[in-house]
């Protein structure tokens, strides 16, 4: 069945977001609707998922969102450009696969831009290091049901980085967070296009 792309341009509320993809889950299921990759924005916003713990949070008067995706407590805002999907595995029934087809994705999209990243078996996301100095990039957090995989991934491309310091994010405190901005500053409106043109090639692969 082919992919239904989506790109919104204003920034969509991360609760009717979930729900969009929760309602499309169910239509796939029972093979009513297209899979879909969705490609936008949220306004800032602290979303936790089900292995977080509270004492990643350093700012206590923030609100978290805690969401049913994998992985720990991350943030969103503009300037991020997040990647939601909701994909049938069902044929493949290999996750471990459908992550590295993530990863291999985000990375080879920033090599266009001469940005060298890459993955950790032991932290999941997309990191970069210069001066020996790990950060990550991109950050990716997946669910699966009934052998559909939705949430998705996020890649900091001029975002606000102060937000990271009011929690651990992803609970790695060893490492810090960077945006592509301050990696090269280049133009990346091309970016969001790129990303789901090497999404779809590397899903068929």
């Amino acid at each position: 069945m082919k992919i239904e792309i989506k790109k919104s341009v204003k920034p969509v509320n991360y609760i009717d977001a979930l729900n969009f993809m929760e309602e499309r889950l169910e239509q796939i299921f029972k093979n009513d609707k297209k899979e879909l990759i969705w490609t936008l924005e949220h306004e800032e916003i602290y979303t936790a998922g089900t292995s977080y713990s509270k004492t990643d949070i350093i700012d206590k008067s923030i609100q978290i969102i805690e969401t049913n995706r994998g992985g720990k407590i991350t943030c969103h805002g503009p300037g991020q450009l997040i990647c939601y999907f909701v994909l049938d595995l069902r044929n493949k029934k290999d996750i471990r696969k459908f992550i590295n087809s993530i990863e291999k994705t985000i990375i080879e999209t920033l090599k266009t831009f001469d940005i060298e990243t890459f993955a950790d078996k032991d932290n999941i996301g997309i990191w970069h290091s210069e001066n020996g100095k790990i950060k990550k990039v991109a950050a990716i957090g997946i669910k699966v049901k009934k052998w559909i995989a939705y949430h998705g991934f996020a890649i900091n491309i001029n975002n606000n980085l102060d937000q990271y310091k009011k929690i651990i994010p992803c609970g790695i405190n060893d490492k810090g967070i960077t945006n592509l901005k301050e990696i090269k500053n280049k133009d990346y409106s091309k970016l969001n296009n790129l990303l789901i043109k090497k999404f779809i090639l590397n899903l068929k692969n």
